[in-house]
């Protein structure tokens, strides 16, 4: 029998991640090393139980998300590369052995014509998890047939995609190149060709150990849902050994304290950690007096929210799906009105968005803290971070700091 060849995994890590620098700039080292680890487990579907999504967002235009995904898709497993295919088109793609699906101009997908796509954004939600079929029924053979939607997803858009995407993908946030900064030109003909055989060294390796991924049991630095993206990369960084099992934890607590760091989440973990602040020491306070303080932060979105801003019965629907109702609340001038208990919005306070250590109880800002980055500590290569007075955010390096010079990123076309 003649012998498997002895792949050099973290050679193969390390020359992927030298091919995708000479086109693209990216934004932290940290998300050079995301990406890298994203593109070889997309060569290794079959052995993942989650298909995490890699989205590739940025402000404005020419920022370099288009010709980051033209290398993912050089490099990535059979890529599945899409503006504008049918929803049917994407599903009938998908099998046991998934394709990569990339999809550029993602925002206009989930923009203004949004309810039109609800089918896709459907498949990209389920598909992140195994055995999550779609059901259609066939009319011609009166039969129910079950559609697989597991495929990794890459995304490449201006701004940010749905909190459902969102949440289930390792994110990169794209800018301009600064003065100064240059890359190599990508031209398609020329140098999609050594990014093709590239690509085949690299799905040669990790499609010998199938099983040995399959059956891996990573430590993870992070938790629930964010280890569930995150596992492929990281068994992919510890199968390839050398310095990718650092880099790919560091990597893992950076970008999710990043990403936890806009606006803490969503609209409504937002409007738990404005209310507190509102409340300050206060017991109880009228719906008028807390919609009315909300709408006044002018950095807030409350204002906004509406024609009208925030109203109360807004303020009641967004609060309701964190258990709090208003009712009838007596002040201590004796007047009664209807409002809120602080003691209604403990629990949830303490689930979505518990305060810092040391933090007063009534926040001194209505804002998120200026970065969810600021102090933290390396990774340890324990199985847990260091320091991890709240899951997934607390033991990391500052990102963009392992790197040489300003993070910036590349232009689409650039020479």
């Amino acid at each position: 029998m003649t012998p498997q060849p002895a792949w050099p995994g973290d050679a193969l890590l390390d020359e992927l991640h030298d091919a995708l620098t000479r086109y693209v700039i990216l934004p932290s080292q940290h998300a050079t090393n995301a990406v890298v680890l994203w593109i070889a487990a997309t060569h290794a579907q079959p052995a993942w139980a989650h298909a995490p999504r890699l989205v590739i967002r940025a402000p404005e235009k020419r920022c370099g998300k288009s010709r980051l995904l033209d290398v993912v898709e050089a490099t990535s497993h059979d890529p599945f590369l899409t503006v504008n295919a049918s929803t049917a088109a994407v599903y009938r793609s998908i099998t046991d052995d998934p394709p990569t699906m990339l999809v550029d101009e993602a925002d206009t997908i989930f923009g203004a014509n949004a309810e039109a796509n609800e089918d896709l954004r459907g498949l990209l939600n389920a598909g992140h998890q195994r055995n999550r079929p779609a059901k259609r029924y066939d009319a011609a053979t009166h039969q129910v047939e079950s559609i697989p939607t597991f495929a990794m997803a890459a995304l490449a858009g201006i701004g940010t995609m749905p909190d459902t995407i969102e949440d289930r993908a390792v994110i990169v946030r794209m800018r301009r190149r600064a003065p100064g900064e240059s890359v190599l030109p990508y031209r398609h003909r020329r140098d999609r060709p050594a990014l093709l055989e590239l690509a085949e060294q690299v799905g040669n390796w990790l499609r010998s150990d199938l099983p040995v991924l399959e059956r891996a049991a990573p430590s993870m630095p992070v938790e629930d849902r964010a280890a569930d993206t995150w596992e492929p990369l990281i068994v992919v960084a510890d199968h390839a050994g050398g310095d990718w099992p650092d880099r790919a934890r560091q990597a893992a607590l950076a970008l999710i304290a990043e990403a936890q760091g806009d606006n803490e989440g969503t609209l409504r973990t937002r409007l738990l950690i404005d209310c507190r602040t509102v409340f300050g020491d206060q017991s109880e306070i009228s719906s008028a007096d807390l919609t009315r303080q909300l709408n006044a932060d002018p950095e807030a979105p409350w204002h906004d929210y509406g024609s009208h801003g925030l109203t109360q019965a807004k303020l009641a629907k967004l609060l309701t799906e964190f258990d709090i109702k208003s009712g009838n609340v007596r002040f201590p001038d004796g007047s009664q009105a209807k409002g809120y208990r602080r003691s209604d919005f403990h629990d949830a306070w303490n689930r979505y968005c518990p305060a810092d250590e040391g933090e007063p109880s009534p926040p001194s800002q209505a804002s998120p803290p200026s970065s969810a980055r600021d102090g933290l500590t390396l990774w340890d290569g324990l199985s847990r971070p260091t320091e991890p007075s709240r899951p997934n955010l607390t033991s990391i390096a500052t990102p963009g700091t392992a790197g040489t010079g300003t993070p910036t990123t590349d232009e689409k076309g650039a020479a």
